[in-house]
């Protein structure tokens, strides 16, 4: 069997099955032991999420600004125009997970709430339908907060 035709797992491999699970993201993201590599965009997402409930909207956006400009600087990750922090995404993101949030059940487990958010943010343009891409890839964007200029985000 070639690799092309592999089966594919039956959950993507960013799914929790514990909170311990997650916790261990958290903790290592927080000690800049995670890999380059495995500092995905659902990585992204799911420390967010930790954050977002466990911390507020407010405080996760600061924690996530310092961790990732942390484990970028750990990976030698320079900002610039192309590559590296990125301040509207992140902030854009705790907003989209904050909202994802509000609309799961909590009847759920932590790592199946982490689960579904990440699943709703997977597609990665989702900011394309509030942001220009011209606006959003902006020096401006990446180093400070710009508000979208195609659609509003909801308070």
């Amino acid at each position: 069997m070639t690799e092309a035709s592999a089966p594919k797992p039956a959950t993507p491999p960013w799914h929790f099955s514990s909170t311990d699970e997650l916790r261990a993201l958290v903790d290592a993201f927080e000690a800049c032991t995670l890999t380059h590599a495995e500092w995905t965009h659902a990585a992204h997402v799911s420390v967010a999420t930790w954050y977002v409930l466990f911390y507020g909207k407010h405080d996760a956006t600061d924690r996530m600004r310092f961790g990732i400009q942390k484990l970028n600087a750990t990976h030698g990750v320079p900002t610039t125009p192309t590559r590296g922090y990125h301040e509207t995404l992140t902030r854009f993101y705790v907003w989209l997970v904050a909202r994802e949030l509000r609309a799961k059940p909590i009847d759920a487990s932590l790592a199946e709430i982490t689960n579904a958010v990440v699943d709703a943010c997977d597609d990665r343009s989702i900011p394309l339908a509030y942001y220009s891409r011209e606006r959003l890839m902006s020096w401006e964007a990446r180093t400070t907060w710009v508000e979208p200029d195609l659609l509003p985000m909801d308070p």
